[in-house]
Order: C-alpha cells, then sequence, then structure tokens
C-alpha cells in the first residue's frame, strides 16, 4: 500500500491543537507495519487500526498543527515490546515527550509501563536493582545533557556491578531545527561521550530502521557477560514526525541473545587438576551467580572439594547456612591453590592494604600458592575508570564466564580426584562442618554481647529482630548489609537466589533507595506475595528521597528499615583516622559529617511522599512492636518505612 506522507513539523511552542487525530496514531498501517521473523503478540492488530488506516488513506480531515500519519515513537514502543520490555524509568523532558506519549496512549502504558521517578539517577538505579531481580534490563528515559549527567553516576554504579541496563536519552541534532534557549542547551552533537567511559556501547540512530536495529543490538549486548549499560539517543525528529517508507516498510531485527562464554576445557582441566591435588584449596566468589544455577553450580563444585567458599557478597553466591560458606578471608593464609571467581579485586583477595600514613601492604598468601582466576573481566576492560582494580598476576587465567565454566571444571575435578585423596577430601568436610557449627555459635554469642540492650539500637539487635519476624516469610533482601556490619548474613539463612542482590558496584551514594524500589517492582512482577526489606542507610536515601514518592505512586509494597545512624559515619571514622595521624583533636570529626541539628524525621518524610511513617525508635525493647506493625502493612499492600536511630556501626 502507498504510503501517503506530507511533512507538517509539531509547533513545539504549543500544544497538540484539539482531538481530531486523538487514537489515529495508535497503530502502524499494514505498509508501514513491524515486522519480525515470526508474528507476536506485540504486533497484533489494536482495535484504533481501522481508524489509523483511514486517516493513511486520506480519509481523516488533518487538522493543522498536527502530524498526518503515524508518529515515529509509535514504532518505538514496538520495538520496545518486541524485546520484553516492562519498564521505563523516567524523569519527564520535552526531548521524550514522543515516545513518551506513544508508550501513554498507543501503548496503552503497558509493557512497557512508564515509571514516574524524581531524577534520572534514580531511574537508571531503579533499573539497576530491577535487573539484579528479573535477570533482564529495564530502560530508563533520560532528557538531554542534563538528564544524562544526572543519570550518570548511576549508570557508573551499574558499570562497576556488571548490571544490564539500557538507558535511552533525548536529543535533536539538528541545530537549525532545534528552538533557541533552553532545547538548544540540552541538545549534545554526541550524547555518548558523555558516558561513553562507563558503558559497553552506544549509539545515534538516525532513522526508525536505524532505531530498531540498534536497540535490538543493544539488548543483544547489555545482556552478555559481562552485562553492563548501553546507551541509545533518541533523535526529537524521528521520534515526532510521521512514519515514512518509501524505502520499504520497518522491520524489528529478531534477538538471538548470546551464549555466555566457557572456559577453555585445556585451561579448565589444569585448574581442574591443581584443585584435586591441593591440599587446602580456597574457593573466593564475587558476582560468581547469575541466575539460580549458578548457586547450585558452585555448592556442586564446593563440595565436590570440600573446601571453604569465601564470599565477597556481590552477589547471592553460596547459600550462608551451607557447612562450606565463609565470610572474610580467615581461610587465604593457609590456601595452596585460590580459585577466584567473577572478582573484581583479586588483588585485594590476596594482599592486605593498610591504611595508615605508612601505607603499608602486605601479601596474604604464603609462598608457592597457585592463583585461578575465571572471569568475563578479562573480556572487556576500559582504560579510563579505575574499577577494574590493581593488576594481580595469576597462573591461569581464564577469560569466560564462571557460571557457565563451573559444570565443566567440577567433572574434571571429579576426574582428576585420585582414589587415594577421596578420603582425605571427605575428612576435609567432616573438619568443615563440626567448624560451621561451632562458628553459628560463636556469632550468636556475639550478637547477644554486641550492645543488645542498647539505645541507640545496635545492628545486632536489629538484624535479630527482624529475622525473628520473617524467617517464615517468602523474603528478599533487596539491599546490602555492609553497614550493619554484615549482620544479617551472620544471623538471617540465606539459601535462595532472590534473597540478596548485593550492593551498588561502584559505592555510588544514592544508589540505596531507588535500586531498592527498582528490585521490589521486578519482585512484584515475579512473585507478588515476596517480602521485600530493605535496609537503608540515612545518609544515602537523603541523595534520592524522591524514590519514595515513586515507591508509593506505583503502589510498590516494601519494607524500608532506616539505618539512621545521624551521621556519613565512614566519612567520621576518615576524619577520626586522619586527626589521629596528624595527632589532632579528633572530637572535631562531627564537623561536616554527621546529619543532626535538625535530625532528620524520615517517618514524616515518608508520610509526606505517601509511604505508611513509622518511628522514630530509639529504644530496642520497642522494635518488635513497630517492626510487626511494618510487616503486616507490607503484606497488606502499603509501602511502609520505620525510622530506626542507630548506633553508628
Amino acid at each position: 500500500m502507498a504510503v501517503k506522507t506530507t511533512r507538517t513539523d509539531v509547533n513545539r511552542r504549543k500544544f497538540l491543537a484539539g482531538a481530531a487525530v486523538a487514537g489515529a496514531a495508535t497503530a502502524l498501517p499494514a505498509a508501514a507495519k513491524a515486522q519480525t521473523a515470526a508474528d507476536s503478540a506485540a504486533f497484533v492488530k489494536r482495535p484504533s487500526t481501522a481508524a489509523a488506516e483511514a486517516e493513511m488513506a486520506g480519509n481523516v480531515q488533518v487538522r493543522p498543527g498536527t502530524i498526518n500519519g503515524i508518529a515515529g515513537s509509535d514504532f518505538m514502543v514496538d520495538v520496545m515490546r518486541s524485546l520484553d520490555i516492562d519498564y521505563v524509568f523516567t524523569n519527564p523532558a520535552s526531548s521524550c515527550r514522543g515516545i513518551h506519549e506513544s508508550i501513554v496512549n498507543y501503548g496503552s502504558n503497558k509493557k512497557p509501563e512508564l515509571i514516574t521517578c524524581m531524577h534520572e539517577e534514580s531511574a537508571v538505579a531503579m533499573t539497576h536493582g530491577y535487573f539484579k531481580v528479573a535477570g533482564k534490563p529495564a530502560a530508563a528515559l533520560c532528557h538531554g545533557t542534563v538528564g544524562l549527567q544526572h543519570a550518570a553516576m548511576a549508570m557508573y554504579n551499574a558499570w562497576c556491578d556488571r548490571a544490564a541496563s539500557i538507558v535511552l536519552v533525548g536529543n535533536r541534532m539538528d541545530a537549525a531545527t532545534r528552538q533557541p534557549g533552553v532545547p538548544t542547551a540540552h541538545s549534545v552533537q554526541d550524547p555518548g561521550a558523555l558516558t561513553r567511559d562507563f558503558t559497553k556501547w552506544d549509539d545515534n540512530p538516525q532513522s526508525l530502521q536505524h532505531f530498531a536495529e540498534s536497540m535490538v543490538r543493544a539488548y543483544k549486548i547489555t545482556m552478555t557477560p559481562p552485562y553492563e549499560p548501553v546507551l541509545i539517543a533518541l533523535e526529537e525528529k524521528i521520534q515526532e514526525q510521521p512514519i515514512e517508507t518509501e524505502h520499504g516498510p520497518l522491520i524489528i531485527p529478531k534477538l538471538n541473545n548470546v551464549a555466555s562464554p566457557s572456559g577453555d576445557p585445556n585451561a579448565l582441566r589444569e585448574a581442574a587438576r591443581m584443585l584435586a591435588m591441593a591440599a587446602n584449596p580456597v574457593i573466593i566468589a564475587d558476582r560468581c551467580a547469575r541466575t539460580p544455577q549458578g548457586i547450585k553450580n558452585l555448592v556442586a563444585l564446593a563440595e565436590t572439594l570440600n573446601c571453604p567458599v569465601i564470599d565477597q557478597l556481590g552477589r547471592m553466591n553460596m547459600p550462608n547456612n551451607h557447612y562450606l560458606f565463609q565470610m572474610g578471608g580467615a581461610s587465604v593464609p593457609q590456601a595452596d591453590v585460590i580459585l577466584g571467581l567473577e572478582l573484581t579485586d583479586f588483588w585485594g583477595s590476596v594482599n592486605d592494604s593498610e591504611d595508615s600514613v605508612e601505607e603499608h601492604r602486605e601479601l596474604r598468601i604464603k609462598p608457592g600458592t597457585k592463583l585461578i582466576s575465571i572471569t568475563t573481566a578479562d573480556l572487556y576492560i576500559r582504560a579510563n575508570y579505575q574499577d577494574f582494580q590493581r593488576y594481580q598476576a595469576v597462573d591461569i587465567s581464564i577469560g569466560a564466564d564462571a557460571e557457565t565454566s563451573l559444570p565443566m571444571l567440577t567433572e574434571y575435578v571429579k576426574q582428576a580426584i585420585p582414589a587415594d585423596r577421596r578420603s582425605v577430601i571427605a575428612e576435609r568436610g567432616e573438619k568443615a562442618k563440626k567448624a560451621h557449627v561451632l562458628a553459628r555459635e560463636r556469632t550468636l554469642q556475639a550478637a547477644a554481647a554486641s550492645a543488645w540492650n542498647a539505645i541507640p539500637v545496635s545492628s545486632a539487635r536489629l538484624s535479630a529482630e527482624i529475622w525473628a519476624l520473617i524467617k517464615n516469610e517468602n523474603w528478599a533482601l533487596v539491599s546490602r548489609d555492609s553497614s550493619l556490619s554484615n549482620w544479617p548474613h551472620r544471623l538471617w539463612n540465606f539459601d535462595q537466589y532472590h534473597q540478596f542482590i548485593g550492593g551498588p558496584g561502584g559505592a555510588g551514594i544514592g544508589y540505596g533507595l531507588p535500586a531498592a524500589v527498582g528490585a521490589a517492582f521486578a519482585h512484584r512482577s515475579i512473585d507478588p506475595t515476596r517480602l521485600c526489606i530493605n535496609l537503608q542507610n540515612d545518609g544515602d536515601s537523603m541523595f534520592a528521597p524522591g524514590a519514595l514518592w515513586t515507591q508509593a505512586h506505583h503502589s510498590v509494597p516494601m519494607l524500608t528499615v532506616m539505618w539512621n545512624n545521624r551521621a556519613y559515619h565512614q566519612e567520621v571514622m576518615h576524619l577520626q583516622r586522619t586527626a589521629n595521624w596528624r595527632q589532632r583533636d579528633v572530637s572535631t570529626a562531627h564537623v561536616g559529617t554527621v546529619i543532626r541539628g535538625p535530625n532528620i524525621d524520615f517517618a514524616k518524610l515518608a508520610q509526606s511522599m505517601g509511604v505508611n511513617g513509622i518511628g522514630p525508635i530509639t529504644d530496642p525493647k520497642d522494635l518488635a512492636v513497630a517492626l510487626r506493625r511494618g510487616i503486616d502493612a507490607v503484606k497488606a499492600g502499603e509501602p511502609t518505612l520505620i525510622d530506626v536511630v542507630c548506633q553508628p556501626r
């Protein structure tokens, strides 16, 4: 069918006049219809298709100031639907108005659904948390130069944390068609240059067909380990102007995700031989498990060797109630073979680096210890930002995905274990089981002795009180717990993949609250019965308090327990340490580091955003009642925050 295309630019200074074509741009006509290798539900004709085709045939009177044809951004929505993108997290702005309008009108705000955010950094952080639960990317939509610069910190966190995210940025390249003033100041010649050092790939499509191919490519790249964010610019003109088909129908390419790379068999065999013959093998895991299967793969290898697994908590790698699970690095000095799985910092895992005036460095491993690395980080690296850490020489370096490589490695280990070593390995396992029981007893004793009745509340007491109430629930922790001295990981049972997602990756403040909300979005979609718990730092939350409004507006049930020590306490300790080095007054360390005078009332802040607020709680005897009230509220569908005033750590 010949497609009639009359160009009529939309006047950027006026709202759409009238509703003469309302509903007309809700589906592509037959000749301009998006096509795929196989028809999918995303492209079934919508009820308004007849109206759209009538307009294209010239049977609808087009009023001045409106476009004649189907908006390009409608096709963009079709592309996102073909990629099964559930959410677009955004703070609204003019350069994105075309795609915004298409999502809500053409797409009926369903798959993708537009999620309103108060800041672009929060929008990207929500995609970060979402991915680590859903296992697939969401999109964040940013406005021009200013929006992308706001988003940059969250993109860097996702980069460091190896999290997939599709970031879209509105832009107008053609200076001759830009409005003067703000629209021009918010445009850029090379959008990707702003974040190229910490994105895996970017593109600036200049046609709808180019956009379709770039989006599919971007999805494929972001979902190929190592997972990293990607950036696609959305040219305003191709969003807002009608579709042209002079060069043939628009086609959405078929998505073919890349199989995760497995390790070279010869290298894995040699690694297996070393591990099988080791007297004290140790496994260190950072972001090893990408899926629930990854946990099973790691457990299988660990049990084959009966060796400890030091979990650095980058992901949910190993059940913490397993007899081979360890935190910290107590086993490292005795190891004769160390296997590192997706380590961000192998150097830091085998070296001590003292934060002192002398800056003392010391190798933690004994002479002759063999080091083996399996990581996708060796397959992709950028030069400028130093997230790749110091260089560590290893004996066997395998550039591959650890989760994918573990089954083959485990089989090779089984083949390499001589018959006369099996009893030694079995005995090692029995010792580990006894040590695990004793360690658990010591942990419980330490928790009871760790300022149990202190006012404000201690991290051990808070963690224990929460666990007593959630241990029989279908729960998921959607935050890190390092600020609480990892007491949840010391007291709770983490044995399912969905129960932990790790931290921010780049340690960028402002990640915690929006990432938790993004993770809760994913949990709500996967299993609405899950009780999401966010252990939230007070200082971090004030970088992005608007995430609470997003949570309330979109009715996302999650319990936020504010770890409110009324300070940026890490910085308090830095000031104290520096003053000690210089033999000066440590009592001034509060200046510029504490968050009091006035104290922030987080319960009232939450209430102002539409979230149920409880507290502040200062006395541990009041914890159980407040926590039960909060849990019951969240299970009833109410987003809830409990402000708990706590010890510094």
